[in-house]
């Protein structure tokens, strides 16, 4: 027995003196492969290298919110300045002069003169804050009526059959031949016109809003709010118009390009602004009989400028889009 006894402490005492020289050989090479880092770094920390700081960037670029942020902040700002330039140049900016009649565009006519020595680029400016005048009604117009059918669409099942009827009516003529009799029958002029567009331009916002009003009345709490007694208007003011406050936004922001473009379209044909006052419609129509005299800038300037802040409402409405994770843009429009 003592024999024995001595045999397995013997052989303790080897396997305990061997994890010993183990631990003490990975220590080493632990040590070693530190050092040899420290040299061919320099430096006992890695640091990134460029290449590390451009990945992390292009990364950051193509997310989809931040991208969304930096041009939908591009956009409102040029929409800003184009409309604060428009309405704040003084009223002479337009005035007749007559010595400086069809000159091509210049450093001091960035845009050149028209027929009667007017400026290009200060009618083109307040045309421009014009037309945004007119798409802000006309869109908000639109998307009040939208929003009222669409929670009218949503109260009863015999509304939302008349409502959906009247918005497959709309949407079956076209714009711009109802927007012609709408303005003929309002009298032209900024209101007729903004009026127009806006009874022309709500059937596909509010067939978002009506799918979304009725989305929410299957909501748990809109039925635990229909058994604690509130009324049908509570519950659409309270629980359900906070929801429809971001594809509304989104909706109306998308309406105003198409706003502008249609007010444009109706003013060059004779039925939208009076003469008298400053429209890309009426720049463009009146443009229309000096392009055979080779006079090209009274019309690819302005023409360029309503593309331009077009294409901003555009990609506002899309960023926004984007950021408050609603539909698609192509339903609003």
């Amino acid at each position: 027995m003592k024999q024995t006894v001595e045999c397995s402490s013997e052989q303790t005492t080897e396997t305990a003196k061997i994890q010993k020289l183990k631990t003490a050989n990975q220590e080493v090479r632990y040590n070693i492969n530190t050092e040899s880092l420290q040299a061919g770094n320099g430096t006992g920390t890695s640091r990134p290298s460029r290449k590390d700081y451009t990945a992390a960037r292009d990364q950051n670029f193509r997310n989809p919110r931040q991208r969304a942020v930096i041009w939908g902040s591009l956009a409102v700002i040029w929409i800003a300045v184009v409309w604060l330039t428009g309405r704040l140049l003084p009223a002479g900016s337009t005035l007749t002069s007559l010595m400086d009649r069809n000159l091509a565009p210049t450093w001091a006519h960035p845009f050149g003169t028209d027929w009667l020595g007017r400026d290009m680029f200060m009618r083109t400016l307040k045309g421009l804050a014009t037309s945004i005048q007119v798409g802000l009604l006309a869109a908000c117009g639109g998307g009040l009526i939208a929003l009222l059918l669409g929670l009218a669409a949503a109260s009863s099942k015999a509304a939302d059959r008349v409502i959906s009827w009247i918005i497959d009516l709309f949407l079956s003529v076209p714009h711009l031949v109802s927007l012609v009799m709408l303005a003929f029958v309002f009298g032209g002029g900024l209101a007729g016109v903004a009026a127009a567009i806006a009874l022309t331009h709500w059937p596909n916002l509010a067939r978002i809003v009506r799918a979304e009003m009725i989305q929410l009345k299957s909501a748990e709490y809109i039925q635990v709010s229909h058994k604690l007694g509130q009324s049908r208007l509570q519950i659409a003011m309270q629980h359900m118009l906070p929801h429809l406050v971001p594809q509304l936004f989104v909706g109306i922001l998308l309406i105003f390009p198409h706003a502008i473009l249609h007010e444009a379209a109706i003013t060059f044909l004779g039925l939208g602004l009076s003469p008298q006052q400053p429209a890309i419609g009426i720049i463009l129509s009146e443009s229309m009989r000096y392009l055979s005299a080779g006079m090209w800038w009274l019309a690819f300037f302005p023409g360029l400028a309503l593309l331009l802040v077009v294409r901003a409402f555009d990609v506002l409405g899309n960023s926004l889009k984007t950021l408050t994770g609603t539909g698609s843009s192509r339903e609003v429009r």
